[in-house]
């Protein structure tokens, strides 16, 4: 494993436990069936995979599972992957615990083809995922792996764009903080607590990718896939920004509702 990824497995193994008990999650509110406002699947979301009632579906980098949960509670034959044992852990209780047949597999994406058998009509990856992988074309050749012949992977995620800028300034103003360009080296990030637990009593060291559009859809190109649909949005599904707006829908947007840069995308792609 990539010393850098090892790094972060060990910062999410650290992570998780805060924020399964995290307000950002809350994890009592999504057993009680209320919709999360904060994270998780959304109507975007929804619309991007569509039924998927009786499908197989492979949610990759799934944390603590609340996702592949409730993809497995809209009729999905639902298995979740995460490099993090202890969210593999967590996730594997919580669904047990609101009796959900969900399937969880500890294990690194790079690595997912020597820990897990066959094919899925689904896969699926989201929010802030792509940031902790390092090398691309690796990644599309687990996702071309593992997509069934007329399956399709669909992906959301922060727009590459979006963020370049200084999410830890609390005035709105948007300040270029990364290069767009920023090459195969990690960015360090050091941090009190976590994005999700800011109080946790946790000294974090991040090592982030940033990846072009161009990186993200080459890859998937370069591995077999054929891009379908290809979508961008003035808005994003986390509070991207300190000083962002949220919407009626649970997303979060600009002061004012500005919709004229792009702070998401989504696609989705099948074998070509």
């Amino acid at each position: 494993m990539h010393k850098h990824v090892k790094a972060n497995q060990e910062l999410w193994n650290s992570w998780t436990p805060h924020h399964v008990q995290s307000d950002f999650y809350d994890v009592e509110g999504f057993k009680a069936g209320r919709r999360r406002r904060r994270v998780g699947l959304d109507q975007l979301e929804i619309d991007l995979v569509g039924d998927v009632r009786g499908a197989s579906l492979l949610h990759l980098q799934c944390h603590f599972g609340l996702d592949t949960i409730a993809w497995a509670q809209r009729g999905a034959a639902a298995t979740g992957i995460d490099f993090s044992h202890e969210a593999i852990r967590a996730a594997r209780a919580l669904a047990s615990e609101m009796g959900v047949p969900a399937t969880f597999v500890h294990s690194d994406v790079y690595e997912l083809p020597r820990h897990l058998d066959g094919q899925f009509d689904i896969v699926f990856t989201s929010h802030g995922g792509l940031g902790w992988l390092p090398d691309l074309d690796a990644w599309a050749r687990v996702v071309a792996h593992f997509v069934a012949p007329g399956g399709r992977f669909h992906l959301i995620e922060g727009h590459p764009f979006a963020l370049i800028f200084d999410d830890r300034r609390t005035d709105p103003e948007l300040r270029l903080l990364y290069p767009y360009f920023n090459g195969p080296e990690p960015i360090v990030e050091e941090m009190e607590g976590s994005y999700a637990a800011p109080d946790a009593p946790l000294h974090s060291v991040q090592h982030i990718w940033l990846h072009t559009l161009a990186d993200i859809i080459g890859a998937l190109l370069r591995a077999g896939l054929r891009i379908m649909t290809f979508a961008e949005y003035p808005f994003v599904g986390w509070k991207m920004f300190p000083w962002m707006e949220q919407r009626a829908d649970g997303c979060w947007q600009l002061p004012g509702g500005r919709g004229d840069l792009p702070l998401m995308f989504s696609l989705s792609a099948a074998k070509a």
